[in-house]
């Protein structure tokens, strides 16, 4: 394209609120920048962390790693594991450097569940889905999100089915398992009727719900 005599060139990729978009949709690329600057921010904290207390390392490492790997993640529901692998990997890391251990020491799993209470980064992903199905179910999201999430009781000529008893809520067909189970049309409505039904009770807070939620998501490993 040509403007004002410069011509620009297209790219392949584009940073929209943070985050990286590919022209295939995919987030390779963005799982790739937050890595690597995950990483960076590790290594700084390594060559001090014989000066900080387990409290502050936590909380610095909350500040600038787990923050940046939590940061637009239920973008990357439906992602292939060879894209979620490199955030667990920064997960790992971090939690290494909490627990002050070794790549190879024992135990780091069971500390980086148990203490730090940090979950895996493919059910952190589900977890900030399902929170957002919550809002959207109690009013506390955009509308243009709250439309995809519609209950099967409220749709006429289904309010006699089971799930509209079970409160599931409705979800499109899609024809592209790689691109259209990702959107959250799809993976809102979906992930959500997954749940066992305590958690889709309406009467729930939000605090309540994100406790009773990460507690199930615990109960997995």
């Amino acid at each position: 394209m040509t403007l004002g005599g410069a011509h620009i060139t297209q790219s392949d990729d584009v940073r929209v609120l943070g985050v990286q978009l590919s022209s295939d949709l995919s987030l390779d690329k963005h799982v790739n920048v937050v890595s690597a600057k995950c990483f960076f921010q590790l290594r700084q904290l390594c060559r001090i962390r014989r000066s900080l207390d387990d409290d502050s390392v936590a909380t610095l490492v909350h500040a600038f790693v787990v923050s940046r790997v939590d940061y637009c993640g239920s973008l990357l529901i439906g992602a292939p594991r060879k894209t979620t692998n490199k955030l667990q990997r920064v997960l790992n890391s971090a939690a290494r450097i909490v627990s002050n251990t070794r790549k190879f020491d024992w135990g780091l799993t069971h500390f980086r569940r148990s203490q730090l209470h940090w979950l895996d980064a493919v059910d952190q992903v589900r977890f900030r889905v399902c929170i957002q199905v919550f809002r959207c179910l109690h009013k506390m999201a955009p509308e243009y999100l709250s439309t995809y999430c519609q209950p099967v009781s409220d749709i006429s000529g289904r309010c006699h089915l089971r799930s509209a008893d079970r409160g599931h809520l409705d979800f499109p067909r899609v024809k592209l398992a790689s691109y259209g189970g990702r959107s959250f049309a799809y993976a809102g409505p979906s992930n959500w009727n997954s749940l066992p039904a305590y958690l889709r009770n309406s009467s729930l807070s939000l605090s309540s719900f994100k406790h009773h939620l990460k507690t199930f998501l615990f109960s997995f490993y």
